[in-house]
């Protein structure tokens, strides 16, 4: 934490691991108040902004991928950290894969991307 204040501190802003950045020109400020608000999104950012550069990779993909194969499965709506989606019912296992792929594959990290999926006729259902 103290790593990427300092960072920041240098620099003026912060980035996402794909490079984005965020400029917080009150990390510098006189006001303690000021200050200690950018100091907490200086540590925020690069997680919650690298999550944010995944999905978003994600469903540039996915999209791709669903007009090339002509499939008549869409995504609607991404909620968070979810996508949600109108498949199509003969296409929903092929769907299910090609969205664990391009998901999963979206970014390499020193971790796995881990991607859990539920049907549903509704996104209620689906949880």
């Amino acid at each position: 934490m103290d790593e990427m204040i300092g960072y920041c501190r240098t620099n003026g802003y912060i980035k996402t691991l794909m490079g984005r950045r965020r400029y917080l020109p009150d990390i510098t400020s006189g006001n303690n108040t000021v200050r200690a608000q950018a100091e907490r999104v200086a540590i925020n950012a690069p997680m919650q902004g690298t999550a944010a550069d995944i999905i978003k990779v994600a469903m540039v993909n996915i999209h791709r991928e669903l007009k090339q194969r002509r499939m008549r499965s869409k995504l609607l709506l991404q909620v968070h950290d979810e996508l949600v989606f109108d498949a199509h019912n003969d296409e929903a296992e092929d769907l299910k894969g090609l969205v664990r792929d391009r998901m999963e594959g979206a970014m390499q990290l020193a971790v796995p991307l881990v991607v859990d999926m539920a049907l549903g006729k509704n996104w209620l259902e689906a949880h």
